[in-house]
């Protein structure tokens, strides 16, 4: 869809937004803009009653979600809904440090091999979250890591984890989010234990260990902030980018880049062929491409359901039609399934009290426009 087209079309939204939405939404301080909103002549007809990982691996392509084990052992709605709609799953929390390593010689693959198995029986595929990362570890870390001992918990840790599922995985997040150019340095590399006791060349290290202890896994660098068209956005992609060519000059086994795509509804500044762009780019490096986290965030749209969630519609297949066109993409992962497990419920509530809405499911499990317009991408993506 071109852009210019686009833009001009939510443009003449303006009064009718004026008086459809409330007052006091529009005049309140974080008023919504209406010139964000897609024409509500847009239907979002998805076609057919098959799932959206069905219609995913059609083009060859995955699409799934991420979930907990706790929310899907205790809900048999939620497990027959990613039975149904996803082919490949991801643990929210139970491969992260705080989970895995309750002390500093001991690791608990419990909850992570539920999720493991619930992957196995239903025919998914899985994926690892996270190797490396500065946040979500545990409270000895913090007392234990220095110089001298932080390259061998580095080595121990990702080669136990990775060699635990060895076999059974598809991909694993080795590094997330390494970089930060609030932190000032030159190579944007965010200030974290691991920069600061090993260097910079932890990267590397962490894909070298993780493909010696699995070689057949596909290993992704992953990130978020890299979507919209505003100076910080653009220089983040510019240190993503330098960082993907460097590992690659230096032979890192590293196979893909991780999008994370925290949308917000409330945000117009996309730009289609700068962000074709910067997918071609990543290409060019010989890479694959997940969209690894995707959810669009409602907290700053009306309160009225119906046009929140065409906003959230819209903002969904304008960023996948996009996405989907880069070849290098093979699989989108939605962060949850259902309205009612969101991680934006608790980070990203809407002040007015309302649920938030950023998924394909609502809290009952319907399917919302949402689904819809992620099906309607898939439909009119090309064929891998």
């Amino acid at each position: 869809m071109a852009k210019k087209t686009l833009f001009t079309r939510r443009q003449t939204l303006f009064f009718w937004l004026s008086t459809f939405a409330s007052l006091s939404l529009l005049t309140s301080k974080n008023a919504f803009n209406p010139r964000q909103i897609d024409p509500l002549s847009r239907k979002f007809v998805a076609s057919g009653n098959m799932s959206i990982g069905k219609r995913a691996l059609i083009k060859g392509l995955s699409y799934g979600a991420a979930v907990n084990k706790n929310s899907l052992s205790s809900n048999p709605q939620l497990a027959a809904s990613i039975d149904k709609e996803c082919v490949i799953i991801v643990p929210e929390w139970e491969l992260k440090w705080d989970f895995l390593r309750p002390t500093s010689t001991s690791f608990d693959f419990r909850p992570a091999d539920w999720l493991a198995e619930f992957a196995r029986t239903h025919g998914l595929l899985f994926r690892g979250h996270t190797l490396v990362w500065h946040e979500a570890l545990p409270t000895w870390f913090v007392k234990t890591i220095n110089s001298h001992n932080a390259r061998q918990l580095l080595l121990e840790h990702i080669t136990t984890v990775v060699k635990h599922y060895a076999g059974n995985i598809h991909s694993w997040d080795v590094v997330n989010e390494a970089i930060n150019l609030q932190d000032g340095r030159s190579d944007g590399l965010r200030k974290t234990p691991w920069l600061q006791f090993i260097g910079r060349d932890y990267i590397e290290i962490a894909f070298c260990i993780a493909a010696e202890a699995d070689p057949k896994a596909m290993l992704v660098y992953n990130d978020y902030g890299l979507e919209y068209d505003t100076p910080e956005h653009e220089a983040k992609r510019k240190a993503v980018l330098n960082l993907l060519k460097n590992l690659k000059s230096k032979g890192t086994p590293i196979h893909a880049l991780g999008i994370q795509s925290h949308l917000s509804g409330d945000e117009t500044r996309f730009n289609s062929d700068k962000f074709q762009k910067f997918l071609s780019e990543i290409a060019s490096l010989d890479l694959k491409i997940l969209i690894t986290e995707i959810d669009v965030k409602d907290k700053n749209l009306p309160v009225d359901i119906k046009v929140r969630d065409r906003i959230v519609a819209a903002t969904y297949e304008d960023y996948l039609s996009v996405v989907l066109n880069e070849p290098a993409v093979i699989a989108v992962l939605t962060w949850g399934l259902s309205d009612r497990y969101t991680w934006l419920s608790e980070y990203q509530p809407r002040r007015d009290g309302a649920r938030v809405r950023p998924l394909p499911l609502d809290a009952n499990f319907k399917r919302k426009l949402a689904w819809n317009a992620i099906a309607r991408a898939f439909d009119n993506a090309p064929q891998r």
